[in-house]
């Protein structure tokens, strides 16, 4: 047999795993439904031989539009199977983007949540004979009921090392976003190594999107013989009341949710228990936060409560798994405080360079530039874009950071995101933090907006602490004291809560438009 023949997807492993004890639950749904591993592993079955005999088999697309409900695992797992690749169309994004991206990829099949009704009825538009619903829709078939009719069908898996198993899109402000292609070998070592760190029998809770990270870790977890439950989505009154109640041991958040758990636990705490690990998160073994910049003080906050649980994840969809912070490390700090963003992951090499292509010291910011096991294939038919960030065999990141003398990495900012004002550059992150450390401020965001001279001004975005006041002149002084005169912002934007994208990280670009409406 030759290598490609002997191949065993992610999915097939998932499958073997789940068919050794059927009767074990692997799911909870938001609604409270156990779901077992037997039922699980019948149902992609199923939906594989449903969507086989709807002409979908390797080197096909499928669109998914869903939100965290099991079927939207299953049918995935289906549709890998089957050597298809998957595309995520994720909630929060335009109706009309949304359908740009279905047709950009030329999907075969759309499978959609009749939940999510503005954007089944914008996507059906399209391809309304191409779509199958996870139940009754009065615009798509029900796929559920189609796959029922296949009971006792078993699919022999199609997909190779090479192939895609996903296209997931980011970035992009305007038009379609980028499509990352994301193979099925590296997916599989990922995906073991992920469960090897969540074992034994880890209890996920799926509280983000499981377009995003959160499908990631709930493969993971139920390959290693664990449990997922699944919320609709983030509300921190929700997740702590999960963690406690269903024992929770792994959880994933990005910073600003983090952020606002923090602030639940500490406004619902018993007063004469203020002190150290919150009782009711005691069953967390690991918290992972990534994603965007995340605060060393919250950090701390987040030790005192939690306890020795956080573990800091950096890296991309073009490069996979970069550089991990365990718990042991969030006392290595480089300038002006800042945790550390961990060391290199297995098989992943960093190097730090300049404009022109070449290595730069240690403690020397430069473009973070990265070979990695879990690279993207390339950008969805954008050659041009994938050949300016594939160059090689490295992937130029577009993150701004140093490495220190024991190989710690620091990221200072976003290249993009860098504000060119007079006198040098302004990094949003660096401002974020000192923001954070001010008593007044609970939660901020900092962004440029280009002025009527092509100029750029710092533009900051806060909620102020329950009872603080804000305002421009106090911060200004605040900064220019602490960093200089140069990062002080020209504008406040005093706001309820920091606007979050559909991947729950600030939206800049919204916040950019606010800013130019009320200009």
């Amino acid at each position: 047999m030759t290598e490609q023949q002997l191949f065993v997807s992610y999915v097939e492993s998932t499958l073997d795993q789940l068919a050794h004890d059927p009767d074990r639950t692997v799911l909870v749904s938001a609604e409270g439904r156990h779901i077992t591993a037997g039922q699980v592993h019948d149902e992609v079955h199923r939906i594989a031989a449903e969507l086989a005999d709807r002409g979908i088999g390797r080197g096909d697309t499928v669109a998914l539009y869903s939100g965290n409900r099991p079927e939207a695992l299953s049918a995935r797992y289906a549709v890998n199977l089957l050597g298809a690749r998957v595309v995520f169309l994720y909630q929060g994004m335009a109706p009309e983007v949304l359908a740009q991206i279905v047709t950009s990829v030329e999907a075969a099949l759309l499978l959609v949540d009749p939940e999510l009704r503005e954007g089944v009825q914008e996507l059906a538009k399209v391809t309304a004979e191409r779509m199958l619903s996870f139940g009754p829709s009065p615009v798509a078939e029900d796929l559920n009921a189609a796959a029922a009719r296949q009971a006792g069908r078993r699919i022999a898996g199609a997909a190779r090392p090479e192939d895609d198993w996903c296209i997931r899109h980011t970035g992009g402000t305007t038009g379609i976003p980028k499509g990352v292609r994301m193979t099925h070998g590296p997916y599989l070592r990922q995906m073991r190594w992920s469960a090897g760190h969540m074992a034994p029998h880890p209890r996920f809770l799926a509280c983000t999107s499981l377009a995003h990270v959160a499908g990631l870790l709930s493969d993971a977890a139920i390959f290693a013989g664990g449990q997922v439950f699944l919320q609709h989505g983030f509300e921190p009154g929700a997740v702590l009341e999960a963690v406690r109640r269903e024992r929770i041991t792994h959880l994933w958040l990005l910073p600003p949710l983090l952020y606002r758990l923090l602030d639940e636990v500490a406004g619902t705490r018993d007063p004469e228990r203020a002190e150290g690990p919150d009782p009711r998160m005691a069953s967390l073994r690991r918290v992972t936060y990534g994603g965007c910049a995340a605060s060393p003080a919250r950090l701390r906050q987040a030790i005192e409560v939690l306890g020795p649980v956080l573990h800091g994840l950096y890296g991309q969809a073009e490069a996979g798994h970069i550089s991990e912070v365990g718990p042991d490390e969030h006392g290595v700090t480089g300038r002006g405080g800042q945790v550390t963003a961990g060391r290199a992951g297995p098989g992943v090499e960093i190097a730090i360079r300049d404009g022109q292509g070449r290595a730069l010291p240690t403690g020397q910011v430069g473009e973070v530039q990265v070979r990695t096991p879990m690279m993207m294939k390339g950008y969805w038919k954008q050659p041009e874009l994938t050949r300016q960030v594939l160059r090689d065999g490295w992937v130029h990141t577009g993150d701004a950071g140093y490495l220190d003398e024991d190989g710690h990495l620091f990221l200072v900012d976003r290249l993009k995101d860098m504000i060119i004002v007079v006198g040098g550059h302004v990094y949003p992150a660096e401002l974020e933090e000192l923001l954070l450390t001010h008593p007044a401020v609970a939660h901020c965001a900092v962004f440029g907006v280009t002025g009527a001279d092509a100029t750029e001004e710092v533009h900051a975005a806060v909620v102020p602490t329950p009872g603080e006041t804000v305002d421009l002149p106090g911060i200004k002084e605040f900064v220019t004291r602490h960093q200089g005169a140069m990062y002080a912002p020209s504008a406040l934007h005093v706001l309820p809560e920091i606007p979050l994208t559909d991947a729950g990280k600030p939206d800049k670009r919204l916040l950019r438009e606010m800013a130019a409406h009320r200009a």
